[in-house]
């Protein structure tokens, strides 16, 4: 658990400082996939996905 957690804050450091630079290549988008799936097998997943579902929710209501 301690290597994942370990990974997981790695690619979250990497993947805000790729977001800073202003380019997306094709290894930035790699990083952000594995953070993806790394957060995907944390307890924080169901509360990402709460909140996910509960925004598109509201992004569907609204009315142009």
């Amino acid at each position: 658990m301690a290597v994942s957690v370990s990974v997981l804050v790695l690619l979250a450091v990497l993947a805000v400082i790729f977001l800073r630079s202003g380019g997306l290549k094709f290894s930035h988008a790699l990083v952000c996939a594995l953070l993806g799936f790394f957060l995907a097998s944390t307890s924080m997943a169901p509360s990402i996905q709460n909140g996910v579902a509960a925004t598109a929710e509201v992004v569907s209501s609204l009315r142009p």
